[in-house]
């Protein structure tokens, strides 16, 4: 056989094992495009896998292998895949330091995230979801003026009604309120059917009717930033606004400058529950249960009764009687722990003090400690014996302590001193319980007579 023959043999063997790798190649993308169709990863990752060692140029199954493997958090394997695909090119693409960043950025490495990021930018000026992802990484770090510069370069390239909220939102961290505005005013003409705006606009819409209160406080911040009151003020706007980020950011602020506030705590404790963090509200003793009006918030009122309270600790350092204040107003709150906390500072400076027993009382029966709350309004009529009030609340207490006896005794008291419908009524219930029928309705008889509080 001629040497010619043999080398055309051999050709034609080459050409066709050529042809059946690439049969071969073609089938695998065939596999690959139904396994990202069904979002199988592993499928997806192997058959890449096998791909890339077919074609180690195919820089859309390097790709495809890279964002599987980050999806299924395999972040050691992710960097060995772009490690090998970064030699494997003739040239270094971009597109290997956006993915660096992403695994950077999963990994929580955010100083890599945002130096790979900044590379493919350089790299690539138009990459709208890269700048994106760069002002949300400076959004989370609390750089609102970065975040907003690069929000900006993306909204250039990518101008949608979601992109404009999101602008607006970090216009708002940084007290930039027009601008917040025009970008909400602008997202909602974009695109009014987008799901982000139909959310968000009303909450811009809050901030619009609050706008010229929260300039106003604005202003005296800047003469008095040390008033602590000033910023729970501020705060309150942004509570009723939907903003409770915001209103926590003023509120640990005014924490800072008058650590022993309690509207301060109450305040921060909202804004933590308002944005599902229990636990650190917990931290401030401030319970879930925290009291809400009508509008799901704390009582105007009572937060103002509550920073006077404040005030009046804070000028009476020695006195008993504002912490027993205090005290009633975080139980109306229902801020037992506070409450108690408040309670016993008041019988530490003055263990005479009949409504400091009787604020005890009521706190340790709302967090279940029974006993303890028979002792302290047991204190407290005794210290306070013409009280009609302490003797109907030690009754309440007696009689949920199934001594029916003694709860008929301190509602006779209280009614003694003073006629009341809770009382006759309290009172008519242990006589009932006890089976003196014709004494519970008398009194069953005596409460509809008396006037209502409407006559």
């Amino acid at each position: 056989m001629s040497v010619r023959v043999l080398v055309l043999g051999f050709l034609v063997s080459a050409g066709g094992l050529l042809h059946a790798a690439e049969a071969d190649v073609s089938e695998l993308r065939k596999e690959l495009a139904a396994a990202q169709d069904a979002t199988d990863n592993p499928a997806i990752i192997e058959l890449s896998r096998r791909i890339v060692e077919a074609n180690p140029r195919d820089s859309m199954a390097w790709e495809t292998l890279t964002r599987a493997e980050l999806a299924v958090a395999d972040y050691a394997r992710c960097s060995a895949t772009l490690n090998a695909w970064d030699k494997a090119g003739p040239s270094r693409l971009p597109v290997i330091d956006d993915l660096r960043g992403d695994v950077a950025n999963a990994r929580k490495d955010y100083g890599a995230a945002e130096r790979y990021w900044r590379l493919y930018i350089a790299a690539r000026p138009n990459a709208a979801e890269s700048l994106e992802k760069l002002a949300g990484l400076c959004a989370g770090e609390e750089r609102w003026q970065d975040a907003v510069g690069y929000w900006t370069q993306a909204l250039a390239f990518n101008e949608t009604g979601a992109g404009r909220i999101r602008r607006a939102n970090l216009y708002l961290e940084l007290h930039e309120w027009d601008e917040a505005l025009a970008d909400a005013d602008k997202a909602n003409a974009l695109d009014p059917s987008d799901a982000t705006v139909k959310e968000v606009l009303p909450r811009f819409e809050l901030v619009k009717k609050f706008l010229p209160r929260i300039k106003a406080v604005d202003a005296q911040i800047a003469k008095s930033p040390g008033a602590g009151m000033l910023w729970l003020d501020h705060a309150r706007f942004f509570t009723l606004a939907g903003l409770p980020d915001l209103a926590l950011r003023d509120c640990r602020r005014a924490m800072k400058l008058g650590p022993g506030m309690m509207r301060a705590r109450v305040q921060t404790g909202e804004a933590l529950l308002d944005l599902g963090r229990g636990d650190e509200a917990a931290k401030l003793n401030v319970s879930y249960d925290l009291a809400r009006d009508e509008s799901k918030h704390v009582n105007e009122e009572t937060l103002r009764a509550l920073g006077a309270c404040d005030a009046l600790v804070l000028q009476n350092p020695k006195q008993a009687d504002p912490l027993v204040s205090r005290a009633k107003v975080l139980r109306r709150l229902n801020q037992y722990v506070l409450a108690l906390a408040d309670a016993q500072a008041a019988l530490e400076l003055d263990p005479g003090s009949a409504g400091a027993h009787f604020q005890a009382a009521h706190a340790l029966d709302a967090l279940g400690r029974m006993k303890e709350a028979a002792s302290q309004i047991g204190e407290a009529t005794e210290l306070s014996p013409n009280d009609p009030v302490m003797w109907y609340y030690r009754g309440l207490l007696e009689a949920q302590r199934a001594d029916f006896d003694a709860a008929i005794k301190s509602q006779s008291r209280s009614l003694a001193i003073r006629e009341s419908a809770v009382a006759l009524l309290e009172r008519e219930k242990c006589e009932r319980r006890t089976g003196r029928v014709a004494e519970a309705d008398a009194d069953a008889i005596r409460r509809k007579q008396l006037p209502t509080p409407q006559e």
